[in-house]
């Protein structure tokens, strides 16, 4: 049976792209730290269960609209507030995004390599969200 093992992730600098991501989820890395001349890094998360973040150094431009991004969930809309601006405080930025529907559940950032993310409240619809 087939299955995702690593999200790739493309990156013009490996080492910073590695530290917001680290700091972000809380992930570590699979084989070690970074050494000199590394071109990419898998991030995994602590207990080595879950789906790995493989940054991997890329000349190709940063899509405005990406075909494949991260969304980061959260369970309310307090906590995607808190997290927002967790992640700004790391680096991230926020996006002008022209596509958001009329009542959206997420919020698009970009990491510190300018590729999109979003975080997602998982309530927002549900009775009950805050």
């Amino acid at each position: 049976m087939l299955r995702i093992g690593n999200v790739v992730m493309g990156v013009s600098d490996v080492r910073r792209a590695s530290e917001f991501w680290r700091q972000a989820l809380g992930y570590v890395p699979r084989d070690g730290e970074l050494q000199p001349g590394d071109d990419n890094i898998i991030l995994v998360p602590p207990d080595g269960v879950g789906i790995g973040l493989d940054l991997d150094t890329s000349e190709t431009p940063v899509q405005k609209h990406p075909r494949v991004h991260l969304d980061l969930d959260t369970d309310s809309v307090t906590e995607q507030a808190a997290e927002v601006e967790r992640l700004v405080s790391l680096g991230a930025e926020r996006v002008d995004w022209d596509l958001y529907p009329e009542d959206p559940d997420f919020i698009v950032l970009a990491d510190t390599e300018g590729n999109r993310f979003c975080v997602v409240d998982k309530s927002h619809g549900i009775g009950g969200a805050e």
